[in-house]
């Protein structure tokens, strides 16, 4: 700073004042507005680092091959199937699907199915009529199980 008494060169000062006016005085330029609507900006989103599993254990199989077999059907319809058809019938679980089915006959019996037929019962009940293969006897099968 200049020593009190003395005054600083009056010309200088003007022209610094004018310097300091020309920089600032930009006028703002607005934004033209191509549509009516505001849309919020995007943000920055960041991906989840969950610090520990929202669920502590995986849940259990609704489906295994106990649940979706219920039982064998012993009409003299089923034996008729048995006999002639080489066919298994049984009542199985109505969310139960034909390839869950057909994997739950082979986990407990070990045979093979040629093919699967299901059917919802009257009274609610899910009827699967298994087929077997030429490989195997349904007759022999029945015995195993118990049902003959």
């Amino acid at each position: 700073m200049a020593p009190k008494g003395a005054k600083p060169d009056a010309k200088a000062q003007a022209a610094k004042a004018a310097k300091a006016l020309k920089k600032t005085s930009r006028k703002k330029i607005l934004k033209v507005r191509t549509s009516v609507h505001f849309h919020r900006p995007k943000t920055l989103k960041k991906a989840r680092s969950p610090k520990y599993p929202r669920i502590s254990a995986p849940p259990m199989q609704k489906l295994d091959q106990f649940r979706v077999l219920k039982f064998p059907l012993t009409t003299e319809s089923a034996m008729k199937k048995i006999e002639d058809n080489n066919t298994l019938v049984f009542v199985v679980d109505v969310l139960a699907t034909k390839r869950q089915i057909k994997e739950a006959v082979r986990k407990m019996y070990d045979i093979q199915c040629k093919k699967i037929n299901t059917l919802i019962r009257p009274d609610g009940q899910k009827k699967a009529y298994v087929r077997l293969t030429a490989d195997y006897d349904a007759l022999d099968i029945a015995n195993k199980i118990g049902i003959i």
